[in-house]
């Protein structure tokens, strides 16, 4: 007896990033593809969950968080994001970015509604939009520098597109937008009446001295903005999974019911970890900078000596790397030769593009222990066509 899936579901496909995972383990490689940072978390937020299980922290919190976390969080953006908002109605601790994303989709949004992604996108923007029948609608930001124009935002939208999504520091691309970029998006969004929904996760991995720019910082964006953060990163606590979203209080009210139904509520001592994480001093975050940007360096300088052009990034821990003067039929096949002659696993530029522009790329990520990185980039070295 068969059973059919669901109509939502039939278009969509595992993430290249999660098949080219499985190859690189069939054959013992070192992991550059999947975003899986093995930093590890600070003793502040390790140490402040662990007390919390011990305090016996282990039941259900308010669906949109704990508010010690809450009123850390509106500290943080205050301190580092320029943002003024309430704790007790503007803020919505979720499952993560992803979760936090997926429940404003949900709550803010009919089926057929055209949500607008900025190519190279992230592959789990995509895929959400498309499972709760949205219509995503794409426009390509050019190499090197993915520049955002007005003229060709404004050319990108559609009858029924009623929001677009920002996702700075950028995944995949490494893109910082500056205040003239977010402007533009102000003007169109205003001209438009969209929402802008703002991933933000790479916050503080920024590099060359370049400083992250929440969109709704933009005078006007604010009301019109779902500002989308998290830990994951900052903390390189990935597998605990909390994110959170900010918005006025009427969107964050619906976000937090649909946050309530999908997920009832965040892992309740690993909110207490991460309250005591955002008290952490600015040596902190500085550090962080500084150890990606050493990474950075390792893995662009290692894949430019490999012929490997690297499109250097401005932040977050993704490089992309031009391979298209290998001429290979298409940027799959390009990952898997990689793979097999060196060991080393990249994700194909594919992964994050609706046309043709991917099949030139392949992106690394270099959230790794300087020794891999070293290991690695010995290995891209002997990589030929």
């Amino acid at each position: 007896m068969t059973f059919p899936v669901s109509r939502r579901i039939e278009n969509l496909l595992p993430s290249d990033i999660r098949l080219m995972t499985k190859a690189c383990e069939r054959v013992g490689g070192i992991n550059l593809g999947q975003g899986l940072g093995d930093l590890p978390a600070p003793a502040l937020v390790r140490d402040a969950a662990i007390q919390a299980i011990q305090d016996g922290q282990n039941t259900y919190t308010a669906s949109e968080g704990i508010p010690p976390l809450r009123q850390a969080i509106a500290r943080k953006l205050q301190r580092d994001n320029g943002l003024d908002v309430d704790p007790d109605s503007q803020i919505v601790i979720s499952a993560g970015t992803t979760g936090a994303f997926a429940a404003t989709l949900t709550a803010l949004f009919n089926p057929g509604d055209g949500i607008l992604l900025l190519e190279p996108y992230y592959g789990y923007h995509l895929n959400t939009i498309l499972l709760q029948g949205l219509e995503a609608q794409f426009l390509t930001l050019a190499a090197p520098t993915f520049s955002l124009e007005e003229n060709a935002l404004a050319a990108a939208i559609k009858p029924n597109t009623r929001a677009v999504v920002i996702c700075t520091p950028s995944n995949p691309s490494g893109k910082l937008f500056s205040t003239e970029e977010l402007a533009i998006v102000e003007r169109v969004a205003r001209q438009h009446n969209l929402l802008v929904i703002s991933d933000e996760i790479y916050e503080y991995i920024t590099y060359d001295g370049r400083q992250h720019i929440s969109p709704a910082s933009i005078a006007g964006l604010a009301e019109r903005t779902v500002s989308i953060m998290g830990f994951s990163k900052t903390f390189s606590i990935t597998g605990w999974r909390l994110g959170y979203a900010v918005a006025k209080p009427e969107l964050a009210k619906a976000i937090n019911l649909v946050n309530d139904l999908l997920y009832v509520c965040a892992p309740s001592p690993l909110q207490h970890g991460v309250a005591a994480g955002l008290s952490a001093p600015p040596e902190y975050f500085e550090k962080l900078r500084s150890q990606y940007q050493r990474k950075r360096d390792i893995i662009c300088d290692g894949l430019a000596a490999a012929g490997l052009t690297p499109l250097v990034p401005q932040g977050a821990y993704y490089v992309l790397a031009d391979i298209s003067h290998f001429a290979y039929p298409d940027a799959k096949t390009a990952a898997l030769a990689l793979l097999e002659q060196t060991g080393v696993a990249g994700v194909p530029g594919s992964s994050f593009y609706q046309g043709s522009e991917g099949e030139g790329l392949i992106r690394f990520c270099f959230a790794k222990d300087d020794e891999t990185l070293y290991d690695a980039v010995q290995r891209l070295s002997v990589f030929r066509r």
